[in-house]
């Protein structure tokens, strides 16, 4: 067993903190309210959607200190060892507003005023890394950030207006000696704070974790914890030991090759958009609409994976894709195909003292069709009612390998199996297509459930594949009207 300690060590704002005494499942956001005092952290959801809690976490990558924005609501404080947690309070520390606030007052970005720390530190964010930033740029920034009074014009034009060299922000200045401070903190250690039900462990590396794991079979995994948050926030369920594994940085590795790409469990949606949006393109659109920015900085590819959730939408990409699951326990090694992991509703093939540690996604074929579809009732940061993920290889006109992939649509993300069956050995045409919509009834037998009704999911499903047809014969598709009937 690795080195172990027994106190939690980060920095929040200025200011060095340790903690030897704190239950696995208290929040950010509860522990800065009522513990610092720092209340210009708000709690509007306690779910991930408004982000009126948003702080910024500055963490140590290969490339060096990188401050993301999360929700504090949903953010357990166990997870922050090593880190650096920005909060609202320090931006205007030395008594005048911060740059970023400042014009969020000339350009009238506030009314109630409930919501704008949240879009302060999202935009502050945004600032560090991108001082001009586009107006396509200012909206997924916000993506995650709601306001019910204001309107979001005047924030943008906000966001336009600063105009402040981010060189002279505390971040930059102090950037050497919070990097320094960060480095002490980690020291490589697995980390221990409490005991039975009321412990959390931060296992040291991939091996500390499956010793981990092999002694705590019962124990939750908490990678992003922007599922896990909610079962405490709104279900009161008592989830612990808890076992964090997003400070793991054998998990959070990307290896690409000629032949595909590996992703560790531990890497974010916003650590695999570059990517994702370069050797998969047609995934891009989707990637952006998980979540908002804060719940893309937070959540894991391999934790969406691992929870099996029907709706979650990267498992019919990858299902789509044929990527390959790698799992490790202390026995080794275990790999299987990505669709195979998922048995039944809340059952995947994983044993108790194993853990998903990555996901190989093939390079696609020069002979392919690929595209992704995700159907919600807003644009931006909504749960899927209908996903589906579409790959086809050709030998010369015929269909050589379908591989069609649906969440929302079943117990588990899975294949369409009669539907692929109709295409394979035939021609692309709109005849094959319109024989792969019916067959789709083979396949599925929707829920009805407050997204969606069973019978829109099954329409909504079948125009998917209609909509993938017209948009490979070339034609442009309108999404104001019914693709199909």
């Amino acid at each position: 067993m690795s080195a172990v300690r027994s106190v939690l060590r980060f920095l929040l704002n200025g200011t060095a903190v340790e903690i030897a005494d704190c239950p696995p499942t208290r929040t950010l956001l509860d522990w800065l309210r009522l513990e610092r005092r720092l209340t210009g952290t708000k709690e509007g959801c306690a779910e991930g959607d408004c982000g009126a809690c948003t702080v910024l976490v500055g963490r140590l990558t290969p490339t060096g200190l990188v401050y993301e924005s999360v929700n504090a609501c949903i953010r357990f404080l166990g997870s922050l060892d090593g880190c650096h947690v920005v909060t609202v309070e320090a931006l205007a520390a030395g008594g005048a507003l911060h740059p970023v606030q400042q014009a969020m007052v000339e350009h009238h970005g506030s009314q109630c005023g409930f919501c704008t720390p949240g879009f302060v530190m999202s935009l502050y964010g945004l600032w560090m890394q991108t001082p001009s930033p586009s107006t396509l740029e200012i909206e997924k920034a916000l993506q995650g950030n709601l306001c019910r009074c204001t309107g979001y014009a005047p924030i943008i034009r906000a966001a336009q207006a600063v105009t402040a060299d981010p060189a002279s922000d505390p971040l930059v200045a102090e950037r050497d000696r919070v990097i320094a401070a960060l480095r002490e903190m980690r020291d490589g250690r697995r980390v221990v704070v409490g005991a039975g039900e009321e412990a959390f462990i931060l296992p040291a590396d991939p091996a500390d974790f499956a010793a981990v794991l092999a002694e705590n079979p019962g124990a939750t995994v908490v990678a992003g914890s922007t599922d896990v948050g909610l079962w405490v926030t709104k279900f009161m369920r008592p989830i612990g030991p808890l076992i964090f594994i997003g400070q793991i940085e054998g998990l959070k590795e990307i290896e690409e090759s000629e032949g595909g790409v590996t992703l560790g469990a531990g890497v974010t949606y916003t650590e695999a958009f570059p990517v994702i949006a370069e050797r998969f393109p047609a995934a891009a659109e989707v990637w952006d609409r998980i979540g908002g920015e804060q719940v893309r900085n937070m959540g894991t590819i391999g934790g969406n994976v691992a929870n099996g959730s029907p709706i979650g939408d990267t498992p019919p990409i990858l299902i789509a894709l044929g990527a390959r699951l790698r799992l490790r326990s202390l026995r080794g090694p275990r790999e299987m195909p990505i669709e195979d992991f998922f048995v039944d509703y809340g059952k995947q093939d994983r044993r108790p003292d194993e853990f998903v540690e990555a996901i190989h996604i093939p390079a696609l074929p020069e002979n392919k069709r690929f595209a992704v579809y995700k159907v919600t009732k807003r644009l931006d940061e909504d749960i899927t009612a209908v996903l589906g993920a579409f790959r086809l290889t050709f030998d010369g006109a015929a269909v050589a390998e379908a591989r069609l992939a649906f969440g929302g649509m079943a117990a588990t993300p899975k294949r369409a199996a009669a539907a692929e069956a109709a295409l394979t050995g035939k021609p692309w045409s709109a005849e094959t297509a319109r024989a792969a919509m019916a067959a789709l009834a083979e396949d599925f037998r929707p829920l009805t459930d407050w997204r969606a009704s069973a019978e829109y999911r099954a329409l909504a499903a079948r125009n998917l594949i209609w909509r993938f047809w017209l948009e490979t014969a070339g034609e442009t598709v309108r999404l104001d009207r019914a693709l199909a009937v």
